[in-house]
């Protein structure tokens, strides 16, 4: 059986831009690591304008930031996951987190769901603000 994703933006506040939450199974993993107070990465940075997403995932793995505490991931640490492509899998493996944390379980999705999700929140571009 494979986990579901859901990428959801956080408008842009007062103190940050918007930011990104990753929902898996129904749960934020940002919340369940990095605890309460705690911010996803700036939607910007994984969803540059014309480049595609960090996200996608390819054969190749790539570690990716998913979050950090309230104090900052200079401070301790960042939450971050290698992602990679096998065939109709995507994997989410090799976790670290700040401390204190406990690492989510290695996750699987299938990859066309994984993709359409990735797709998706690449192309709602409603949390950029223009100034």
């Amino acid at each position: 059986m494979f986990d579901r994703l859901e990428i959801r933006v956080v408008p842009p506040g007062p103190r940050f831009a918007a930011q990104l939450r990753f929902w898996v199974n129904g749960e934020d993993v940002i919340e369940g690591v990095v605890q309460e107070g705690g911010r996803g990465p700036f939607a910007a940075d994984v969803f540059p304008a014309g480049r595609p997403s960090p996200l996608r995932a390819t054969g190749e793995g790539r570690r990716l930031e998913l979050g950090e505490p309230e104090c900052t991931g200079g401070c301790c640490g960042f939450l971050s996951v290698v992602v990679r492509r096998f065939g109709d899998v995507v994997r989410w493996s090799d976790w670290e987190v700040p401390q204190p944390g406990s690492p989510p379980t290695e996750l699987h999705f299938d990859a066309g769901r994984y993709d359409v999700e990735v797709a998706r929140a690449e192309a709602d571009r409603r949390w950029q603000v223009h100034r």
